[in-house]
């Protein structure tokens, strides 16, 4: 049996037929049918949602943050904490962290939300590491993508075992849905 799977993306900046795209994707995957179970949006488009489930017909909860570029669209928050599986998440845009400089407040931030795993946008480029024992995931950019991975979203499934694992999915050629190797 597979476990509870949470999608993150960020930074759509507009592109309603890629995030329509993954609503599609994400839609096809909702229990019964798979375990989708958290949907996570890191800010940078926020005016992009309710367009993109409008044309895809995927309406959910979801978890949001405001981006640097959300402030005259948005009153949601820059930062939150929620719990998925036994884990505690701190799910932020970025850009008040000072990402290009390292990652010193944002493990700051993670800490004193005492977080296991932190989810932040901002950068444009898919990322995972490790940090002091805190799991650190961008999904990158579905609007605005800096790598050569493309347009990119994450998706985080918490095992039966209790072990956390990441997989990036990228849009390619007419909006179909790949595996990619980040």
């Amino acid at each position: 049996m597979d476990g509870k799977k949470l999608l993150a993306f960020s930074d759509t900046h507009g592109s309603i037929t890629t995030l329509t795209a993954v609503f599609n994707w994400a839609k096809d995957r909702l229990p019964p049918n798979d375990t989708i179970s958290c949907v996570v949006f890191l800010g940078d488009g926020i005016s992009d949602l309710g367009r993109a489930a409008e044309a895809s017909g995927f309406f959910c909860d979801w978890k949001v943050v405001c981006g640097n570029n959300d402030y005259r669209t948005s009153s949601a928050p820059e930062a939150a904490v929620f719990d998925f599986c036994d884990y505690r998440f701190f799910i932020c845009h970025g850009h008040r962290h000072s990402l290009y400089g390292g990652f010193h407040s944002l493990v700051g931030a993670a800490r004193g939300s005492q977080a296991n795993v932190v989810l932040y946008g901002h950068t444009h480029i898919p990322s995972f590491k490790n940090i002091d024992g805190i799991l650190f995931v961008n999904p990158g950019s579905l609007g605005r993508p800096r790598s050569k991975a493309g347009s990119s979203f994450a998706v985080i499934e918490c095992m039966p075992n209790g072990q956390l694992t990441v997989e990036f999915w990228g849009i390619g050629d007419k909006g179909k849905i790949k595996k990619l190797k980040i």
